[in-house]
């Protein structure tokens, strides 16, 4: 879970508990995706989730059950800014479609429901079956605000919930807290999965600027095993939303253990980012192999990310799931009944280079369900796209996924521009001289809600002969994936009116666009 907002004034702070206690305890919502009103408004995503009205932040509990993706999160809603977390919760079958379940846990005596995880206890470990079907576990963190108030630092703890019925309705375990505070104040967002060579379950806990790793036999008595992190990666801000799975190395027989820890501040394009660590694990202590910082996503607009549990074996993929903003601005960027969107599901693998071990991600192949058609940016026979070549008048551009393949050594700048009818424009290319790739949204719409809201946003990369892009750009969002994603970045963006026009660079250097098809792209909301 993310920093508590800062209000001077202590009455707000009193009004969001009660809010918290009384005016959203008893309301169930419905749910329905295509529930009229909902989904239509200006900026609103077509085919990233998001919730039908209020606030939204980090991806809780993600687990795989009974043919099921649960897509849990951070929510609040009764208002459109952060306040009194609950968790909402959304399913679907194929990590595209979702539809929307009544809030799964809401506050109580013992706190706000923050971050977390779910997992399928199949082996009843924890007793807590009824019945034949094995129970759903969530761990989440409880966040006392009363407790933070009175100065009190051991105001996290975390809890346990259960649910016998696919997830619909959540029972809390009457002993929580299961894991209390020693008296730590960040002391958060729990990341809970079996560890088959020790036989227990495994959980990785953000703690201040580091982790805590703890191990439990049945999910509600748990011991501390190790800590991880005080001279490792970045230390710009609080560590949060740890993860940590094991993942085969692309193209040889070894599996490396992943760490995920997003961070906030100290992102490399400021404010919120996600790092991660490769290494070894033996059911007690992580040992990295090397300290150094790598980002797994380099643009300004993917934190929280966590992944999936339960994915079946014959699967076999490592799914992850970001929130689409940044602590800089989430609560102030320029949206009506909602705020927030979840990024597009990834999946990850790891490859190395020069001896060291690296992770890329992909969009999963269940996105291209979408596309409703193409458009081929290379002329038929020999003969190649011209350079400087323009869509217009193409309002689908907007919700499309573009893959491109460019020559990166004839030029010094390759890329496209997305633009509308008012001139706004959002740039998007790869500089061979200076060796980055960059976004530029400064002149893409609205961006006077916050002096924090990054116009130009740049990484460092060194492309090859050739330099592939595949990016998904759904109203106001681009997802940019790089070579197969060995750079990816996301980035917001709010234009006054859509994207109509393509046009690719460089438009005088010679035909360097090799390769180019746009698909446009259906909504999952009716």
């Amino acid at each position: 879970m993310k920093i508590i907002l800062k209000i001077t004034a202590g009455l707000l702070i009193v009004l969001l508990t009660v809010a918290s206690c009384f005016s959203c305890k008893n309301r169930t919502r419905s749910g329905t995706a295509d529930a009229a009103g909902f989904y239509h408004e200006k900026y609103r995503p077509q085919y990233h989730f998001s919730p039908e009205s209020g606030w939204m932040n980090d991806p809780n509990g993600l687990v795989y059950n009974d043919g099921e993706y649960h897509l849990f999160y951070q929510y609040y809603p009764d208002s459109t800014v952060w306040g009194p977390m609950h968790w909402g919760h959304a399913v679907g079958t194929d990590l595209v479609h979702w539809k929307h379940l009544p809030v799964a846990m809401y506050p109580d005596s013992l706190g706000y429901i923050f971050s977390g995880s779910a997992v399928t206890d199949r082996d009843n470990t924890s007793g807590l079956r009824e019945g034949t079907v094995p129970p759903l576990i969530a761990i989440f963190t409880y966040h006392n605000s009363k407790l933070e108030r009175s100065g009190n630092t051991g105001f996290q703890s975390q809890g346990l919930a259960w649910s016998n019925d696919r997830g619909r309705t959540w029972n809390k375990y009457q002993g929580n807290p299961v894991l209390p505070n020693p008296g730590i104040k960040d002391f958060r967002d729990p990341k809970v999965i079996w560890h088959e060579a020790s036989g227990r379950w495994i959980m990785i806990l953000a703690v201040h600027d580091r982790v805590n790793i703890y191990s439990s036999p049945d999910l509600k008595n748990w011991s501390f095993e190790s800590e991880f992190g005080e001279n490792a990666g970045s230390h710009g801000g609080v560590w949060e939303c740890p993860d940590l799975f094991p993942l085969a190395v692309t193209g040889t027989s070894l599996s490396k253990w992943v760490m995920l820890v997003s961070i906030n501040p100290g992102g490399p394009n400021g404010g919120s980012a996600t790092q991660y660590f490769t290494g070894d694990f033996d059911g007690h202590k992580f040992t990295p192999d090397n300290t150094s910082v790598k980002w797994m996503d380099l643009g300004t607009d993917n934190y929280a990310g966590v992944t999936w549990s339960g994915i079946p074996a014959s699967d076999g993929r490592r799914i992850l799931l970001g929130w689409m903003s940044n602590w800089n601005y989430a609560t102030v960027v320029p949206a009506s009944t909602w705020r927030s969107a979840m990024t597009i599901p990834r999946k990850l693998s790891l490859y190395t280079s020069n001896g060291d071990y690296f992770l890329a991600s992909s969009p999963v192949n269940e996105l291209q369900i979408l596309r409703a058609d193409s458009l081929p940016l290379v002329r038929q026979g020999n003969s190649k796209t011209p350079n400087g070549i323009t869509i217009k008048d193409d309002p689908g551009l907007s919700r499309s996924e573009l893959d491109l393949d460019f020559i990166a050594t004839g030029a010094d700048t390759v890329g496209i521009a997305l633009e509308n009818e008012l001139s706004e424009r959002l740039l998007i290319c790869y500089s061979a001289l200076s060796e980055e790739v960059f976004i530029d949204r400064s002149g893409a719409g609205d961006a006077s809600f916050s002096p924090r809201f990054t116009g130009i946003v740049k990484a460092p990369y060194k492309a090859g002969e050739r330099i592939s892009m595949h990016l998904f750009v759904d109203a106001t969002s681009v997802e940019l994936f790089i070579d197969d994603g060995r750079l990816v970045m996301t980035s917001v963006f709010f234009p006054s009116e859509s994207f109509s026009s393509l046009k690719i660079y460089p438009g005088r250097n010679g035909n360097l666009l090799q390769k180019g098809i746009v698909y446009h792209l259906n909504g999952i909301w009716q």
